[in-house]
């Protein structure tokens, strides 16, 4: 199974944006190591107190300086915020510093009101995937040199390696942005942590829609990716414990608490209790928010859910009170899932 991470870059309790950043960069570092596949940070705003995460493309650059091999991407770059032919440039010259190991990551969201008028973005209400694609297309066009001649872009230049350019990847949490994903040929990532209850839709209309690419940096056969809400512990007992932190977190957001993460010990004080452990086989149709277990428990369980979508990778994001319980969760899903240490 192909492995890989998504990172918020979490400003820890009492701490600061740089100590988010520094643990970043060691978890990039360690998967590296560990033998995962990539290695992708998010964009979140309004938040910088909470989580640090809010300009993929410049941590980004800070990441390939400080890793050699593991591909590096965005989870996702809020395109509804900018120009495609920026979001280009900015790939185009994160690809020159890192050749051939980039991953464009293209997706929509909007914060809270006061964040999107900050960030001059229009909410469209009615259909906010209005213009998405079309978004996407010109960011894969720029990066592939893909307009035509005589088209207005044509003769706009980006930096770029020389070698492969960054890969273009669709994300979303819902079926109309694997549609999208279908209809361009390009590979999907779904975001189960958000709305695991419409995976296998979603992956389902991804496959019913998908049409070989005409774009240069497509596919010709589906590719799809799952993100998925897991901590590993030594036992599941202990995997439990430290999946409080994300059931805390959850309901916390029901409440409209949004970007804190609480200590294992608050979690659990929160919710009565330590959670119960992840069964080791889900039953049919069920797909809990977060999941956890032993390095064994895990495997299988990330095949399962892998398994249930027709996923060709899994791609693990987290809530955890403390970074050392983080980075030892990473360590022990590589050892369970088998991957090869760099």
């Amino acid at each position: 199974m192909d492995l890989s991470i998504v990172d918020l870059s979490p400003v820890p309790d009492t701490g600061t944006a740089t100590e988010a950043y520094a643990n970043t960069v060691e978890a990039a570092q360690q998967a590296e190591r560990l033998g995962y596949s990539r290695f992708w940070v998010a964009e979140h705003h309004g938040m910088g107190e909470t989580l640090a995460g809010t300009t993929p493309e410049v941590l980004l650059g800070h990441l390939a300086a400080e890793t050699d091999s593991i591909r590096l991407g965005s989870g996702a770059v809020l395109l509804n915020h900018y120009s495609p032919f920026k979001v280009a440039e900015v790939f185009g010259s994160l690809d020159a510093l890192a050749p051939g190991r980039i991953d464009a990551g293209l997706g929509r969201a909007n914060g809270s009101p006061a964040v999107d008028r900050a960030l001059g973005t229009a909410r469209r209400v009615r259909d906010p995937d209005e213009d998405h694609a079309e978004k996407i297309e010109a960011v894969v066009s720029h990066l592939y040199d893909g307009y035509p001649d005589g088209h207005a872009y044509s003769d706009l230049e980006i930096p770029l390696s020389g070698g492969d350019p960054p890969a273009p990847w669709v994300l979303g949490s819902s079926p109309s942005s694997a549609a999208i994903a279908g209809e361009l040929g390009l590979p999907y990532c779904f975001a189960a942590f958000i709305r695991p209850e419409l995976a296998t839709r979603a992956f389902e209309e991804y496959r019913n829609r998908f049409d070989p690419s005409s774009l240069a940096g497509g596919v010709d056969e589906p590719h799809g990716m799952v993100a998925v809400n897991a901590v590993c512990g030594e036992t599941d007992r202990e995997a439990a414990r430290l999946r409080a932190v994300a059931e805390a977190s959850f309901k916390r957001m029901e409440r409209g608490v949004i970007g804190t993460t609480p200590s294992v010990e608050e979690a659990i004080d929160e919710l009565g209790g330590v959670p119960e452990p992840t069964p080791a086989t889900l039953d049919a149709g069920e797909w809990p928010r977060a999941i956890s277990g032993s390095p064994d428990t895990l495997d299988g369980l990330l095949e399962q859910l892998a398994d249930r979508v027709g996923a060709d990778e899994v791609m693990i994001q987290h809530a955890v009170g403390d970074h050392a319980d983080g980075l030892r969760s990473h360590e022990l899903l590589a050892d369970g899932v088998g991957l090869s240490p760099r």
